[in-house]
């Protein structure tokens, strides 16, 4: 890791003079965040700007970078509900809710068996098969006070997912793009196999706004299933006095959806929306300068093995049932 100097300097205002110490770390952080607010960088171009950040110059503000990323992630997502209408955002949840229930039923069976196969703890396969079943980093997060992880645990099982998150990314528009699937089959596929809202927009707004739409109604639906499994979990776990976190922001969202359906301001919400790109897109460079050695390293061998398994067959069965029914 290379080491920077600090830089000093001095402003002047009404009078008084400010010294201002900034080290050439936080300042190339700095304008490399700002820059991924322009148009010119992609959520993909995002992600590799992080990872570059994280590995070859640091992450000055790594114990913010957590409550940062699902700040602007909530917020990001409450603003993109002031371009979706009501209707076509109840059509995708309606159609997407079967498919919601089976497919984390199904993940987190077989990421509870391929835990117990591979023998890792508890803990931490069930936050890996909870990560990949619902939200990504979301889940792991609402999880891990109910079953009592540990730090390492939670480490363990945030860099499984988002080493596959961060892949997902790249690699999902380019298998739709090769499959020719509609921008429907794309949402929904993208909704249930990638595993954070972040990266499902990034790659379902790349893909087109119809399948970003659809997409992110899925995915936020399938949120709500935070809820009944931490709940099933805590029983799980014998641990009934723990409280179970809701995602508040989703219900901003539905209310965002309903304000932009109801009372329409094309000025307005167009904005709201270009800044919820924008801000979507910083959440992911965060994502990406989150992903240091230390997490790339730590994550280990047999977590990261379960954590593929489930991720593959997740996302092959879910291919097979959009081509087949979509």
């Amino acid at each position: 890791m290379m080491e920077f100097c600090a830089i000093k300097m001095t402003i002047m205002s009404t009078g008084r003079i400010f010294d201002i110490h900034i080290t050439l770390r936080e300042l190339v952080f700095t304008l490399t965040a700002f820059f991924c607010l322009t148009p010119w960088v992609s959520p993909p171009a995002a992600l590799v700007l992080g990872l570059i950040i994280a590995l070859f110059v640091g992450h000055p503000f790594l114990h913010l970078n957590h409550r940062a990323v699902h700040l602007f992630l909530q917020c990001s997502v409450v603003g993109l509900g002031f371009g979706m209408d009501a209707g076509s955002v109840l059509k995708a949840g309606r159609e997407g809710i079967l498919f919601t229930v089976a497919s984390i039923a199904g993940t987190l069976t077989v990421g509870w068996l391929l835990g117990k196969v591979l023998k890792i703890e508890r803990q931490t396969s069930l936050l890996i098969a909870g990560g990949t079943a619902i939200c990504g980093g979301s889940a792991i997060a609402a999880l891990s006070p109910v079953i009592k992880a540990d730090e390492r645990q939670v480490s363990v099982a945030m860099g499984t997912v988002f080493i596959l998150n961060s892949i997902a990314l790249f690699l999902f528009p380019v298998v739709g793009a090769w499959l020719h699937l509609s921008q429907a089959q794309f949402g929904l596929w993208a909704a249930v196999a990638i595993h954070d809202t972040s990266s499902v927009v990034g790659a379902a707004g790349k893909y087109g706004p119809e399948a970003l739409q659809i997409a992110t109604t899925v995915k936020l639906a399938r949120a709500l299933w935070i809820i009944p499994v931490s709940l099933l979990a805590a029983l799980f776990f014998r641990n009934g006095k723990t409280k179970v976190k809701i995602p508040y922001f989703i219900g901003l969202f539905v209310v965002a959806v309903v304000l932009h359906t109801l009372i329409p301001m094309p000025v307005v919400s167009g904005v709201l929306v270009r800044a919820s790109h924008a801000g979507m897109t910083l959440t992911l460079f965060l994502i990406g300068c989150g992903l240091s050695r230390q997490v790339l390293t730590g994550t280990g061998v047999r977590p990261l093995v379960q954590g593929v398994v489930v991720w593959v067959l997740v996302a092959a069965v879910a291919l097979w049932a959009v081509c087949l029914w979509g």
